[in-house]
């Protein structure tokens, strides 16, 4: 049986994540929000309206200055920027891994037991499935849908 974690509130938080060697930068412009950093990754938090605290930007390496998102590709993982993507390494994806659970106990968040195993991407772009997450008129035709509208075109031609 588990037990019943407390929610922590915004300053509880805040002050976990400085007792626990995390580097906090206040968000310009936003008094509720604030970027962590430790471990080269970074994530970004938030008070909500009744003094709790919830997740802004979900954890990434740093590349750069900017926080990348993980992209699983089935043969390789990637941390992926606006600018630039580069190929995950062991210690990208460790780094990531501790950041991230070290961040769920300070905002008292469950620890989920495949995420406790290992780095979970925030996307999975498999080669036969890349694009899917676009509309379908802007999906490019695949090899196998260009064959089938030319063999439809041939056997109209037949008919007639």
């Amino acid at each position: 049986m588990s037990a019943k974690v407390e929610p922590r509130t915004y300053e509880d938080a805040v002050n976990w994540l400085r007792d626990h060697g995390f580097d906090l930068i206040e968000a310009p412009g936003a008094q509720t929000r604030v970027f962590l950093k430790k471990y080269n990754c970074s994530a970004a938090i938030q008070r909500t309206d009744d003094g709790g605290v919830k997740i802004f930007a979900y954890p990434g390496y740093l590349i750069g200055s900017e926080i990348s998102k993980l992209v699983n590709r089935g043969y390789q993982q990637f941390m992926k920027t606006t600018k630039t993507e580069v190929a995950a390494t062991a210690d990208h994806l460790k780094a990531l891994h501790d950041f991230s659970e070290e961040m769920k106990e300070s905002l008292a968040l469950p620890s989920l037991y495949n995420e406790s195993l290992g780095t979970v991407s925030d996307s999975y772009q498999y080669d036969r499935i890349k694009d899917r997450d676009q509309p379908e008129v802007d999906r490019p035709k695949r090899p196998w849908e260009t064959v089938k509208v030319k063999a439809a075109a041939a056997s109209k031609k037949g008919r007639a």
